[in-house]
Order: structure tokens, then C-alpha cells, then sequence
């Protein structure tokens, strides 16, 4: 299932860590400790109103829901957390670092570290845990992981349970690094390509193609946008993504599906 509210999600983990922080005086830890709680308990409530009920239904009944979703996120949120500075200030100094004469920001550098870190604890969660081994099976083929006697419905609690932790995680990161607020809902955007172009079954895939976006968006900016104007570059990752569903619909490193011959 693609949710095309992970921008609102990313969001909203945020919104809820400076809620913690500045609003509840909890502190660094128990803003984080909130925000992944909460995005946890979100995550599993979402699977139980709404996915458990959509399961089997048509695929566009899924796309539309986290469209829906998401909007409704949007308008909610701006409500609820009026005033309420999203992310956290998280103690590093504000200097960029030397490394062999060139200047690396301290704050880029962190976020990397964790994001690393995170992708790679995900990783192992999902190749060697019984969990993860699991979801794999229900991802191939849910009928038949249900008649192997897992229970489809808890592991779909726990998978959204670990998207709503990764969501606040990630929202924390990102508004640390760029800032943003509300704007964070708009790094959903570069998501979806990026998860097509890298491939829907393959976690390095995905990190590779959000490299490549980021220099096709950065050279589309750098000499594109001055002659066709501003924003093109914006656009190039779905360029790239068009093309990529043309030559290999199941991303670089994405298996094919197996057919019956």
C-alpha cells in the first residue's frame, strides 16, 4: 500500500515533538518519546478504522483514503497546533566541521548519521526478525501468509506502528535540517518517486534513487530553471520517474514479478 499522506505524517511526528518540547516543557527525550508514541498509536489506529476495513477492496479505494487523509491532516493540523514551532533544537553546534579544508554542515551531517542508522536497524528488522520475515511473506502473497496461520490484521498493526515512529523520527530530522513547519508536508511529494524509481521491495534501491533525484533536481535547477524558468527543477525527479516506468516499471533494483509460463 502506498500512502500518499507520508508528507502529513512527516508532519505531523514533528509538530508533535515541538509540541512536547515547547508546549509541555518535556524536555528533548520525552519530546521525542511523545512523538514517537503518539505517531505509534496514530499509525495503529489508522490500520484498525481504516485499513483493516479496506483490506481486499480495489486498489484506488487505499490511494484515495491516505489522499483523503492527508488533507484532512493538513487542515486539522494547522488548527490544532496553531503557533506550535514544529521540530526540535537538538544540542549540536552550530560551526561546520573541517574535513580535509572543506566545510560540512554539523546539522546535515547528524541527520545523515541517524537517517543511516534508522535505514539500517529497518533493514535488519525486516531481513532477519520473524516480524519482518512476516510482513515479507504477507507483502508476496497475504492469502496464502494467512493460511500459513500468521496473523495478517496484528502484523498490519505493527507495520503502521513502525511507520507512525518512523514518520516522527523523520519529521524531526528533516525540519532540524530545513525548517519548515508545515511545509514539511511537501517532502511527501518527492517520496513516491522516489519509492517507484528505486524499486517498491528494495530498501538500497530506494536510497540510491533519492540521490539521484537530489542531483537531477539540483543540476535541473542550476541550468534548466534560468531558461525555462523557475521551478523546473522541481519537476525533474518526475521526469525521471516517467521515464523509468517506461524502460523498467519495477525500479532499479525492484524484482520483477514472476510469471507463469
Amino acid at each position: 500500500m502506498i500512502n500518499f499522506a507520508v508528507g502529513e505524517w512527516i508532519m505531523l511526528g514533528a509538530l508533535l515533538a515541538g509540541a512536547g518540547y515547547y508546549v509541555l516543557g518535556l524536555g528533548l527525550a520525552g519530546a521525542i518519546l511523545l512523538a514517537a508514541a503518539g505517531m505509534a498509536a496514530f499509525g495503529a489506529a489508522f490500520n484498525g478504522i481504516v485499513v483493516g476495513r479496506l483490506t481486499g477492496q480495489p486498489i484506488i479505494s487505499l490511494i484515495m483514503v491516505t489522499i483523503g487523509l492527508g488533507a484532512v491532516m493538513r487542515g486539522s493540523g494547522a488548527f490544532v497546533f496553531a503557533g506550535v514551532p514544529g521540530g526540535l533544537p537538538l544540542p549540536i553546534a552550530p560551526e561546520p566541521l573541517l574535513l580535509n579544508g572543506f566545510p560540512v554542515s554539523t546539522e546535515k551531517l547528524l541527520a545523515a548519521v541517524i537517517a543511516a542508522a534508522g535505514v539500517a536497524l529497518l533493514g535488519a528488522f525486516y531481513r532477519y526478525s520473524r516480524t519482518g520475515v512476516a510482513l515479507r511473506a504477507i507483502a508476496d502473497d497475504a492469502n496464502a501468509a494467512a493460511g500459513a496461520g500468521i496473523d495478517v490484521h496484528r502484523q498490519f498493526a505493527i507495520v503502521w506502528a513502525i511507520t507512525g515512529v518512523t514518520s516522527a523520527v523523520a519529521g524531526i530530522l528533516w525540519i532540524f535540517v530545513n525548517g519548515g513547519g508545515f511545509g514539511a508536508a511537501l517532502v511527501g511529494l518527492k517520496i513516491f518517486p522516489i519509492a517507484i524509481i528505486g524499486g517498491l521491495d528494495s530498501v538500497p534501491g530506494t536510497i540510491l534513487a533519492a540521490m539521484l533525484i537530489a542531483i537531477f533536481e539540483s543540476l535541473g535547477a542550476g541550468y534548466l530553471d534560468p531558461h525555462l524558468g523557475p521551478g523546473f527543477g522541481t519537476i525533474s525527479s518526475y521526469l525521471l520517474l516517467l521515464a523509468m516506468l517506461m524502460a523498467r516499471p519495477y525500479g532499479l533494483f525492484g524484482q520483477e514479478p514472476a510469471r507463469r509460463v
